[in-house]
């Protein structure tokens, strides 16, 4: 069974861009479309990883990272931060929240499964 990949991002050709290289990669894709959406497919479809951008409504990825962390108890589920934020600040921030990676946009989809397969 192909590891599941939780892709979160408010914008449509976000989620798809982000999805399409892990699914020809193999991986099997859920998405969400905001923060509060993310904490809940992280509750009922268990992913083996995270996705996630920074800036969307509701709650942003800084604040989903850090839930993941501490509300939900799931300290080691890979999370990576994939967002347009690249200031050295917002990385250490990220990173700070418990983030496994941090990655800015425009991102090559093959550094992104890269990424994927050394964390998984």
């Amino acid at each position: 069974m192909p590891h599941k990949i939780l892709v979160v991002d408010d914008s449509p050709t976000e989620r798809t861009l982000m999805s399409l290289p892990l699914q020809q990669a193999g991986y099997y894709i859920v998405t969400a479309v905001d923060g509060d959406d993310a904490l809940d497919k992280i509750v009922k479809e268990n992913p083996d990883l995270v996705v996630l951008d920074v800036v969307m409504p509701k709650k942003n990825g800084y604040q989903v990272c850090r839930e993941i962390r501490t509300r939900l108890g799931k300290e080691k589920l890979p999370v990576i931060m994939l967002t347009t934020k690249s200031e050295a600040s917002d990385k250490f921030w990220g990173m700070k929240q418990g983030a496994n990676e941090y990655i800015t946009k425009p991102f090559k989809g093959e550094e992104l499964v890269a990424i994927v397969k050394r964390l998984l």
